[in-house]
Order: structure tokens, then C-alpha cells, then sequence
């Protein structure tokens, strides 16, 4: 599976899942645009990048904060992965809250509708996001505080309604609704889903042939242990 000359966007990627997503775009040939909050995250992600032989740029986004999407330096684009998302659990802040909610709600929307007109000029467009099993109707599995489960459920309304509009302009919109998972870990059948697990089913739904459309991956919870 290669990904060469396409230039994708992946955000959050300082760190954890948004890490893997961005090393494995760009091993596949990608460049990429490596965002996080501080700039110092998205330049270790780079750099990594950089020195396995990948191509690679960072830029500092914070979704939480129109202005830092507006300003995002960007002029080519055919894959957006909206995989930026703070975690809520416990006893958060009210400024906790707004912030979850700003970030993968409303900085999801923004970064989207801002980037559009790049994808429409795409031949490969794709917007992957990814959610969590938080946004399923009905789900209530994850411990994460009811916020997160608001935030979540806004982003897959708004993924929902994209992916129909956008079909018929061959934009592909792939959402994914994990379970709360580990980022390391072993593989097997009865064991946690994995970071490395959930970027697979990224670059496998990106690499299809563009007359193949998968909309939303869900997954099973890990099977009760005796």
C-alpha cells in the first residue's frame, strides 16, 4: 500500500494514536503535515519522520481555538485524519469541559468546512475521523466523564451528515468508533484493541480503490475475561 505524492493532514499528532497515524502515512510515502498544540510536539513527530527518510512538515493547531485554525498554513491537501481529541474522565474543570467540547466538536467543524475547498480540488479526497465508541447512540461503555460522550456524539452527527453530502462529489468521509484501547499491547484474539490496530483500519479504508466507499468501522468490546 503506498500513499506517494499524497499530502495528508493528521492532527494531533504529538503523541499517541495521531503519532502512529502520521509515521504511518508518511512510511507509506505521504507527506505530512504533522499539527499538535506545541509546536515542540508536532516537531519531535516530524522529525521522526524525517529520519526514517519521510517527508514531513509541523504546524502548531489547536482546536479548541478558531484563530489557530484559520491560521494553519496549508495549501494542498487530499487526506484530512481528525484524530486530535482530548480524553474527559474523572472531576474535570468547567474550563475541562469547554475545551473537550471546543476541541472535538467545534474544532473538528472549523478545520473541516476551512479545508473543503482543498479536498474538492483533490482527485483522492478522504476525511477520516476518528471518534470513539463514546459517539455510538446508545453506547455507554466508555468510563469517560458525559462530556466526552456530548463532544463525540456532535462530531459522528456531523461526520453523518458530510459523508452524505459530500458521496456524490467523490469525497470519502470514514469515521471510526473505537473503544476505549491501549496504544501498545499484544495483538491477539481477547486482548485489548490497539493503537497500531485502529491505524491499520485507517490506511486500509484510504487505500481502497475510490469506488469503494467504507463509511464507519465499529468494533466489539474486548470479550469478558474469566
Amino acid at each position: 500500500m503506498t500513499f506517494k505524492g499524497r499530502h495528508v493532514l493528521v492532527t494531533g499528532a504529538g503523541r499517541d494514536t495521531g503519532r502512529k497515524l502520521a509515521l504511518a502515512f508518511a512510511g507509506r510515502g505521504a507527506h505530512v503535515l504533522v499539527t499538535a498544540r506545541t509546536l515542540a510536539a508536532a516537531q519531535q513527530t516530524a522529525e521522526l519522520i524525517q529520519a526514517a527518510g519521510g517527508a514531513a512538515t509541523a504546524a502548531v493547531l489547536d482546536l479548541s481555538d478558531p484563530a489557530s485554525i484559520e491560521q494553519l498554513p496549508v495549501d494542498h491537501l487530499d487526506v484530512l485524519v481528525n484524530s486530535g481529541a482530548r480524553y474527559l474522565d474523572g472531576a474535570p474543570t468547567a474550563a475541562d469541559i469547554g475545551d473537550t467540547i471546543a476541541g472535538a466538536a467545534t474544532g473538528t467543524v472549523l478545520l473541516t468546512e476551512r479545508l473543503l475547498p482543498l479536498l474538492r480540488a483533490s482527485n483522492q479526497p478522504d476525511i477520516v475521523n476518528l471518534i470513539s465508541a463514546a459517539g455510538e447512540p446508545g453506547q455507554h461503555r466508555s468510563d469517560a466523564h458525559p462530556a466526552f460522550y456530548a463532544a463525540k456524539h456532535a462530531q459522528a452527527g456531523y461526520a453523518e451528515i458530510l459523508s452524505e453530502r459530500l458521496r456524490p462529489e467523490g469525497i470519502r468521509v470514514i469515521s471510526l468508533f473505537p473503544p476505549d484501547f491501549v496504544q501498545d499491547g499484544p495483538r491477539v484474539a481477547g486482548a485489548e484493541l490497539t493503537g497500531d490496530s485502529v491505524v491499520d483500519c485507517v490506511l486500509f479504508a484510504v487505500g481502497q480503490p475510490r469506488d469503494c466507499f467504507i463509511r464507519a468501522f465499529y468494533f466489539e468490546q474486548r470479550a469478558p475475561q474469566p
